[in-house]
């Protein structure tokens, strides 16, 4: 299903009915990383995937693709089917989106999970990573998608998924350059989000993974105690939702059994 946005199609998903859940995918994902868990969460209510911009089957919208501009494009597709509170589970990039969404519209969030992600801004040192790797997108966009998406899991685990994870590089190949450069440049910018989280009201939850290469374990954990959120250490990389499968799933069904 499609929706257009500034001129621009944007690819979701629509499954299942009750209680609402949207699920969005990291950066070099798209909506296909959430279809195996579909038939299991669509038991407990309605599921909402969506592509977000530049990345699966949805379209570039602009140079910079910010987190701001991806939570507009998560509420069009929620006003477009007439939902009006929703929980909501964010992978990395996503997580940032999740948050960015409910600063700007939090009477319309109810349960969130941040997977391997954080409400903090980028460091100096990840801004500037984050530029040498647009450069590196615009020279090799395949081997910067080879080597970037590697590094998120654990060597271990690379190898026993390593059917999955020639799946993700597979996909992310696909995308546009642009679509690639343009997520780089609106994480680079992202503001923190710690008070956000923190005064959100409903249930709320961290989980990590306990060798992230990306996200430090001590600082994210302090990072979730400072915002009376609950936090979950994973074992694995960056990928909990494929590198640890059964916990992640059995953590978002559990309540509602």
């Amino acid at each position: 299903m499609t929706i257009e946005f500034q001129n621009k199609k944007i690819h979701y998903t629509d499954t299942g009915k009750g209680e609402t859940l949207v699920l969005l995918h990291g950066f070099l994902e798209s909506k296909e990383i959430w279809t195996n868990f579909i038939p299991e969460f669509s038991k407990y209510g309605r599921i909402i995937t969506i592509d977000l911009p530049g990345h699966g089957k949805s379209e570039c919208i602009e140079e910079v693709h910010t987190m701001e501009l991806m939570a507009q494009v998560v509420k069009a597709v929620l006003s477009e089917l007439g939902v009006k509170k929703a929980n909501f589970i964010g992978h990395s990039m996503g997580g940032y989106v999740t948050l960015a969404f409910l600063e700007a519209n939090p009477e319309m969030v109810n349960e969130l999970m941040l997977l391997n992600s954080t409400p903090e801004e980028d460091s100096e040192e990840k801004r500037t990573n984050r530029d040498r790797a647009v450069e590196v997108v615009q020279r090799n966009k395949k081997a910067f998608v080879s080597m970037a998406i590697s590094n998120l899991l654990t060597p271990e685990n690379e190898k026993i998924f390593s059917k999955e994870v020639a799946e993700l590089k597979r996909r992310a190949s696909a995308f546009p350059t642009k679509g690639i450069t343009a997520a780089l440049k609106g994480m680079k910018i992202r503001t923190n989000r710690i008070e956000t989280l923190k005064k959100h009201s409903g249930p709320k939850i961290i989980v990590s993974g306990a060798e992230d290469s990306l996200i430090d374990l001590m600082t994210i954990r302090s990072l979730a105690k400072k915002c009376e959120t609950s936090h979950i250490v994973l074992p694995g990389g960056h990928l909990s939702y494929l590198e640890c499968r059964n916990e992640f799933l059995n953590l978002c069904i559990s309540s509602k059994k």
